[in-house]
């Protein structure tokens, strides 16, 4: 089997030459610029680290703040910077005061780390946890907007909504959920882990309660560099996870909520140090505007998954109208009895050990099977896909 072409972008990652990379979603990948930018950060820790952080710190973390928002169309003093959005969420979550009267709405297809977060805090409080069943495949999202709004009932304090969903890969009416939910009087935690650099996102417009995206995925920045949004007549019922001198450090014209995010402790913070770099640099690295990178993604992964059904003879699970830069397909492959959400599946390990090729393979169970998610990043080819779409054709053949 002829191996497959790649982008001359892979040029300006670290990727493995010899592995078929289809996997951007899980956790990205950083090209070789961004790390240096990083290392030069880290030099200028170590060459004063008590000068970094009482004088350096403060302005870059502010800069990375308005680089941020700029990006996603927010006030910067709205933002906190996090490892992940699995921090974001679990910082709203375990900040809030849930009681036994009260519901958490949650889709089917939400980030089970999210869902974890979800079941311990209505345990915790004795709060009552509402699953939303939204089918997949699905036909439209107007099915989606429907299911959410009919799960929601006077007592539904808060529902996490997914900008694009990691299981199954749909893009969620989001914009119209947020609009819907919070006119109820339901605040809306947005998870858009697969968010800045995927899609375009207006926060201000937008107008959830709180909202918490990756950088390090689809914007390629350093590992552990996040941001959590919150609104501001909600910043005094939002504390960090780790609370310390924040807290209780002279306000000085900035808000509590930006003293207790900024100061957690000793921590390595290049990762954010360097947003405004990623933001910049990435776009003149690949000649292209972040608006066009995303059209690019969105293009390619449309093509890549119409390529593949065809080639499988699957039905496409949803219209390329309800996806982004990742899309999620059932094979049709019907020996999933021994599977486990929690345990690697074989397909994947044969796909990467006997084809090297990097993409996600799952047991999903609604309906029961086994799933691939494709990614596509700026730095794919199609032909890319095509080959994996023959080597699945041999695989599920098995």
């Amino acid at each position: 089997m002829k191996i497959p072409n790649k982008n001359p972008m892979i040029r300006f990652w670290n990727l493995d030459e010899e592995t078929i990379f289809l996997n951007h979603g899980s956790y990205g990948a950083t090209p070789k610029i961004v790390l240096d930018e990083q290392n030069r950060w880290r030099k200028i820790v170590e060459k004063d680290p008590v000068k970094f952080y009482e004088d350096i710190a403060p302005k870059a973390l502010l800069d990375a703040r308005k680089a941020i928002a700029d990006f996603v169309k927010c006030d910067y003093d709205d933002l906190a910077l996090i490892e992940n959005a699995t921090s974001g969420v679990n910082t709203v979550l375990r900040s809030l005061d849930f009681s036994i009267n009260d519901e958490i709405l949650i889709p089917n297809h939400a980030y089970q780390a999210c869902r974890n977060t979800v079941d311990y805090v209505a345990k915790k409080t004795g709060a009552k946890v509402i699953t939303c069943d939204i089918p997949f495949p699905i036909d439209n999202e107007q099915i989606i907007i429907e299911r959410i709004m009919n799960c929601v009932t006077e007592r539904t304090k808060l529902a996490l909504i997914d900008t694009v969903t990691s299981p199954t890969g749909i893009k969620m009416p989001f914009e119209e959920l947020v609009n819907l939910l919070e006119e109820k009087g339901v605040m809306v935690l947005l998870d858009a882990a697969h968010g800045i650099g995927m899609i375009p996102l207006n926060l201000e417009k937008i107008g959830a309660s709180f909202t918490t995206s990756n950088c390090h995925k689809w914007l390629c920045a350093p590992k552990g560099s996040a941001f959590l949004h919150v609104r501001k007549d909600l910043q005094k019922s939002i504390h960090p996870l780790t609370i310390s001198h924040g807290m209780t450090i002279p306000l000085d014209g900035t808000s509590r909520f930006r003293h207790e995010f900024d100061w957690t402790g000793t921590r390595d913070i290049s990762a954010w140090c360097v947003i405004p770099f990623v933001i910049s640099e990435i776009s003149k690295m690949v000649g292209m505007k972040w608006e066009e990178i995303m059209v690019h993604n969105n293009n390619l992964v449309i093509e890549a998954r119409k390529y593949i059904c065809k080639k499988l003879d699957i039905i496409p699970p949803c219209p390329d109208d309800m996806l982004s830069s990742i899309a999620t397909i059932k094979l049709n492959f019907e020996d999933f009895t021994k599977l486990s959400i929690h345990e690697p599946d074989s397909i994947h390990l044969e796909l990467l050990e006997e084809y090297n090729i990097q993409v996600p393979v799952w047991y999903w169970p609604n309906p029961e099977g086994r799933y691939i998610r494709i990614s596509a990043q700026i730095y794919n080819h199609l032909d890319e896909y095509k080959y994996l779409a023959s080597v699945l054709e041999n695989v599920c053949k098995n």
